[in-house]
């Protein structure tokens, strides 16, 4: 009998104990949304970052501006360290404004388009040549060389509008803006124009990044986005007459590597000051906006992160990284080098979180993680519960802490609502305006609580079988 009071006193201790921390926890992540939403300081530093410092692709004088200014903001926070890690980048620029035209019966009409992110340029005096309209890579071979070679290659398959996760129709296109020009190349084809990635018509151009592969200078071919309404004109006149010729003309050129920084601001863990946590978004962008979707969120809800711990009066057990990482976009320098370091230098990263995927409605996260380290973030889903936070699935974390993978490591990916995203993705209307504050803000809260949990119960060790 006394065996079983003491065990029924220990378990009614036990559960006394655990409702309690439930009731910390829950208090701790409502003081992170209160700070976050009344007093934060993201949207403002998005402001600066986009409308100050403006488009920062890597190598260029803005990618040296965003650098001084995410050192400076840093250095204000009164982090434990802030420093700057060299990291040589690529370094391409679009030069005069890209003209182009289609050639129809009833004269030239102009269509919007941009050079796509490490192209060479067409002659001074431009190209004009016969399209042939493919659906994809696949297709070229349908042709061959005796039908593409002299012509210009133009890849419309759209993005697939009836999958949810925009990523996937996006990850579904990518390949033919990616590698269309080298492949194209190998079959004689002056040009490309890729349809922009995009579920949207309209007449915005997207850029991104592109291959060459190993083709040799001077096999390779300019290639360049047009928008979706382009696009469709373009089909629809082809459809007509499929003599119908196309103008391009480009002045992009690419330049030898350069130096440039990631910027990286610790809090010192007050137990763990050897593992390692990691919140990190990419300081460049594209030259055609200013990257307030793509990543200047992702920076600043990164930023935040750190500066809401210490507006909590929160101290860290590990130690607690914000790393902007520079040239994700056409590259990954960054992030390579960002893991590199940490490899040489023998640090124990135990978990990254990334945001990377726009400054919308955050709707939960993705992460790289075994069985028990999901389980685990699966019994905090009802302490995210009440701010509308329900996603949480295994499957990719984001590009600039894929290098840290190792056995034992939880990566992480912030997810917000995407049907948006590839509106502004790498275009010229990614701008600060398009951007949201309370759902900013929402997602700076959202990733410090996560942080916060991580902190607080730390990663499961993987058991050795």
């Amino acid at each position: 009998m006394l065996k079983r009071i003491f065990l029924l006193a220990t378990l009614f201790v036990s559960s006394l104990s655990v409702s309690a921390q439930a009731t910390k926890d829950s208090t701790q992540l409502r003081d992170f949304y209160d700070l976050a939403l009344l007093s934060g300081n993201s949207y403002e530093w998005l402001d600066a970052l986009s409308n100050e410092v403006g488009p920062r692709l890597s190598g260029s004088k803005g990618a040296e501006k965003a650098v001084e200014w995410a050192k400076a903001e840093l250095d204000k926070l009164g982090l434990d360290k802030v420093w700057l890690q060299p990291v040589m980048v690529p370094k391409w620029e679009r030069g005069a404004p890209e003209k182009a035209h289609i050639e129809g019966s009833d004269g030239k009409i102009e269509v919007p388009v941009c050079a796509l992110g490490g192209s060479v340029a067409t002659p001074d005096s431009g190209i004009t040549a016969e399209v042939i309209e493919v659906q994809g890579l696949e297709d070229l071979a349908n042709y061959g060389e005796a039908k593409l070679k002299g012509k210009i290659v133009f890849y419309n398959r759209p993005m697939q509008a009836d999958l949810i996760q925009t990523f996937s129709a996006y990850g579904g296109c990518v390949d033919q803006r990616y590698s269309g020009a080298q492949e194209a190349a190998k079959y004689g084809a002056v040009g490309v124009i890729v349809r922009s990635m995009n579920l949207r018509m309209d007449d915005f151009p997207h850029t991104g990044a592109m291959s060459y592969g190993d083709l040799p200078n001077d096999k390779r071919i300019p290639a360049a986005a047009i928008s979706t309404n382009g696009a469709a004109l373009l089909s629809k006149m082809l459809k007509k007459n499929d003599k119908t010729q196309f103008y391009l003309k480009m002045n992009s050129k690419n330049y030898e590597d350069v130096p440039s920084f990631n910027v990286i601001g610790e809090l010192t863990g007050s137990e763990k000051p050897n593992e390692f946590m990691v919140i990190g978004g990419h300081l460049d962008s594209w030259d055609l906006g200013d990257g307030s979707h793509d990543d200047g969120a992702g920076v600043v809800q990164s930023m935040e992160v750190l500066r809401l711990m210490k507006a909590a009066n929160y101290t860290p057990k590990h130690s607690i990284r914000v790393v902007l990482f520079m040239n994700e976009e056409n590259g990954l320098r960054g992030g390579n080098e960002y893991a590199a370091v940490a490899k040489k230098k023998g640090e124990n990263h135990v978990f990254a979180l990334e945001s990377d995927s726009g400054g919308f409605t955050p709707r939960g996260f993705s992460f790289d993680a075994d069985a028990a380290n999901f389980a685990q973030v699966e019994s905090w889903i009802p302490l995210f519960k009440p701010y509308l936070i329900h996603y949480f699935e295994l499957g990719g974390s984001g590009a600039d802490i894929g290098p840290l993978k190792t056995e034992g490591i939880v990566l992480a990916g912030l997810r917000p609502d995407s049907q948006r995203y590839f509106d502004y993705h790498h275009a010229s209307n990614d701008t600060f305006d398009a951007v949201n504050k309370r759902e900013l803000e929402l997602g700076a809260a959202t990733m410090t609580s996560l942080v916060y949990l991580f902190d607080t119960y730390g990663v499961i060790p993987v058991q050795n079988k």
